[in-house]
């Protein structure tokens, strides 16, 4: 399909801007071919043209002119696709395919083709990610300060992993994961006889990055460790344990709180909270890039002359 848009706006182009003989249209009766019985003028051909992908093609040319206006600078575009299309040819590679015909299957007639299409891609994500962010209001951004900014938390912790494999049944998975429910427990009995966190992490816990330092485990936030774990450690007053082990993806954890540092400022986690909110509309909203588009369409005061290609718009854009 994108080879066929490819095509279309190319002959588009030389018909619209003049390129060979037709240079010089003026009422689009210039006859662009002949052939016993038929003469075929330039506004046959656009017609056609315009049947077979017309709107596509005008949009996508209105898109980059609006793309290339709202970021010129291609360093950070150009860079990701780059890394994108090697991540692509070894994936193809490593498959065994020849990744010359892998694009092509694709349509496109070269890498340097797919490289400036994953580029354009990459702009037009960052302008729709840019008008969304424009539209959020203080009561979406206020509400999520208060929800999800939080400050760091530091604490110790003695992580045990139930003995698993990939092999084993449910049953004996039910069993490993029991077994070390009841160490961790063990583990919190031992504190409250008064034996140190830290001695017990280093010779308990299953998490090599910070058994050695007593569990340490410093200034995270929110967004980077397991929900239950930080809940648990949130909630946790400076010096308690939890009397109870925490469940997490990787397994039973004891968890004695240090410290946590005080919330942020609004205006300090500002842009990222309006990143955040901005990749949740992303997620969560359907069609809302599109949406997006026909927004900035009409935020640049596009017009359609052309009645057909318009009402197909529309149509496209209900």
């Amino acid at each position: 399909m994108k080879k066929k848009i490819l095509i279309l706006s190319i002959c588009l182009c030389a018909l619209l801007t003049g390129c060979g003989k037709s240079a010089k249209l003026k009422n689009g009766e210039e006859v662009v071919a002949t052939l016993d019985g038929k003469t075929i003028t330039a506004n046959d051909l656009y017609k056609e043209l315009k049947n077979q992908g017309g709107e596509t093609v005008l949009i996508n040319m209105v898109d980059a002119f609006i793309v290339d206006k709202e970021i010129e600078d291609d360093s950070d575009a150009t860079e990701y696709a780059k890394s994108y299309l090697s991540q692509l040819k070894t994936y193809y590679e490593n498959q065994g395919q020849d990744f010359s015909s892998v694009i092509s299957s694709y349509g496109f007639a070269n890498e340097k083709a797919l490289l400036n299409s994953l580029i354009t891609d990459y702009k037009k994500q960052k302008v729709v990610e840019k008008y969304i962010a424009k539209e959020l209001t203080d009561d979406e951004i206020n509400a999520y300060y208060e929800k999800e900014i939080f400050g760091a938390q530091t604490v110790k912790h003695i992580l045990i992993k139930p003995e698993t494999k990939n092999d084993m049944s449910d049953e004996e998975i039910t069993e490993a994961e029991a077994e070390a429910l009841k160490e961790a427990k063990d583990i919190i009995k031992k504190l409250d006889k008064g034996e140190k966190f830290e001695d017990l992490a280093k010779k308990y816990s299953d998490d090599e990055g910070t058994k050695e330092d007593g569990g340490l485990f410093a200034d995270f936030t929110k967004d980077g460790v397991d929900t239950d774990f930080w809940e648990a450690s949130y909630k946790l007053k400076d010096g308690k344990y939890t009397n109870e082990p925490v469940k997490s993806a990787y397994g039973y954890h004891i968890i004695l709180k240090v410290s946590s540092s005080e919330k942020p400022k609004l205006d300090e986690v500002l842009d990222d909270i309006k990143d955040a909110l901005v990749q949740e509309k992303i997620s969560n909203e359907e069609d809302i890039q599109t949406k997006t588009w026909i927004k900035i369409r009409k935020a640049y005061n596009l017009e359609i002359s052309d009645s057909d290609i318009n009402k197909t718009y529309k149509n496209n854009t209900k």
